[in-house]
């Protein structure tokens, strides 16, 4: 059971803006969603129902997870100091 992962617009931007071995680290963990969208340290986020953020380093990955289409979407992706300023 293999899920489809999507990165949305604006995660893809954020993603361009980082160096390229930290790039290559982030994609490596977004394509490993695709067989395992809940790995070890996978956090639930709270006030959002499919939400979920995984981490890398000093950066996080937030994507929510449709089970029930096989779906991962990759919302966003930044330093741990600023992915949750934006939500409020």
């Amino acid at each position: 059971m293999s899920y489809k992962v999507e990165i949305l617009k604006g995660a893809l931007k954020q993603i361009k803006k980082l160096s390229p071995e930290l790039q290559e680290r982030i994609q490596v963990r977004i394509d490993k969603l695709a067989t395992e969208p809940r790995p070890n340290g996978v956090k639930k986020l709270k006030g959002r129902e499919n939400a979920y953020r995984i981490r890398v380093g000093n950066y996080r990955i937030i994507y929510d997870i449709f089970d029930d289409i096989l779906l991962v979407n990759v919302v966003e992706i930044d330093h741990r100091s600023q992915i949750y300023k934006n939500e409020s």
